[in-house]
């Protein structure tokens, strides 16, 4: 099958691209003595996270049970759950993971802790535990000086292990102004939370963190010593803003096909929300929802359910209903969740028809 042959709108997936960015962060993270655990949210395929493990990763991190559930496909050593599993049923369904694959959780609260407990005694399993740290992204996590307590109740529970801290510098982008030293201060930060946390003789096994636009810098964080990039794989629009990726290095895009022309100055696509998501542009004013690659000056500005609005005013192209249109989506993940496969090509060639078997998967 060749690439005009597919319907639209579907999600490619350049091969060489892709395999590239895995190279490349799989020889980062040995080089500097880091364990990665790549977040799977971003592919949800059990056959590329296979690729990760096969590159050395040492286990691999996921939002929610329902991911982990389906990603067992990949026959992982170890999971992280980076979400606070609460709830008696999502429980039940955890402990069966666990039995199977080793498990570690991230949680904020006592309170997520005790249930956590309690269902690894009623199963008769024991789970991982990494206490949650705001490093300032404001999202989950207690305050740096609260760690040492909440390690303190972890420890005092039954069949939860404390394995160290986790925490998410989202809001951090390395080449932005100021963004090298957020990196030395958050290393700061985490030095002297395990300094407290070994002063109250709890040992610190693993100090995870990372995102895909700090990827390459996580060797500047002191005291991190697993990251959990996801975004990599692909990378997009968010991470090109960030920094974190070049045009070149962005494996994905949506495929899509002009479909009216009939208002001067705009064409419509046929793809909208339920096919690319509603994320905006991060940090940014700009109302866009991707990068054309066919006509970078043209503005993705708008959508509906099934259409997608360009202008192409300032294009230095003309289109007719029938053109393709590659758009780079701002954040790859939804876009990924929202498509029931993906389609894998070098040259014009499509090598590998993907299931996206997690798609949806959000309990």
């Amino acid at each position: 099958m060749t690439i005009s042959e597919l319907e639209t709108p579907s999600l490619l997936i350049d091969l060489d691209i892709m395999e590239k960015n895995l190279r490349r962060a799989a020889e980062y993270t040995a080089a500097n003595n880091l364990r990665f655990r790549p977040h799977a949210k971003t592919h949800k395929i059990p056959a590329l996270a296979r690729k990760q493990l096969d590159l050395g990763a040492v286990g691999l991190t996921v939002a929610k049970v329902s991911e982990a559930e389906v990603l067992e496909q990949a026959e992982p050593q170890d999971y992280l759950i980076a979400y606070p599993v609460v709830g008696e049923r999502k429980l039940k369904r955890l402990m069966q993971v666990a039995r199977r694959v080793q498990t570690t959780v991230s949680l904020d609260s006592v309170e997520a802790a005790r249930q956590l407990s309690a269902a690894g005694r009623a199963a008769g399993v024991e789970v991982g535990v990494l206490v949650e740290m705001d490093a300032g992204f404001g999202r989950v996590g207690v305050q740096p000086s609260d760690v040492p307590e909440l390690a303190a109740q972890v420890r005092r529970l039954p069949f939860l292990r404390f394995e160290g801290i986790a925490f998410f510098p989202g809001h951090i982008s390395p080449n932005a102004p100021g963004g090298l030293g957020k990196l030395d201060s958050l290393g700061h930060c985490i030095q002297e939370v395990v300094r407290a946390l070994e002063q109250d003789q709890i040992p610190v096994r693993v100090v995870s963190g990372g995102s895909t636009p700090t990827l390459f810098y996580s060797h500047l964080v002191s005291g991190m010593n697993e990251i959990r990039s996801g975004t990599y794989i692909f990378n997009d629009k968010n991470t090109i803003v960030s920094g974190g990726c070049t045009l070149n290095e962005c494996a994905a895009f949506l495929l899509t096909t002009v479909i009216s022309v009939a208002k001067t100055g705009q064409v419509i696509l046929d793809i909208g929300s339920k096919a690319i998501g509603l994320d905006p542009l991060a940090g940014s004013n700009e109302q866009s929802y991707g990068h054309i690659l066919e006509a970078p000056e043209a503005c993705f500005f708008r959508m509906n359910e099934e259409h997608g609005y360009v202008d192409i005013r300032r294009a230095e192209r003309r289109f007719q209903v029938g053109d393709q249109i590659r758009i780079i989506p701002n954040h790859i993940c939804v876009a990924v969740n929202l498509q029931e496969e993906v389609y894998g090509f070098r040259g014009d060639s499509i090598e590998e028809i993907w299931k996206v078997e997690a798609r949806g998967k959000l309990k």
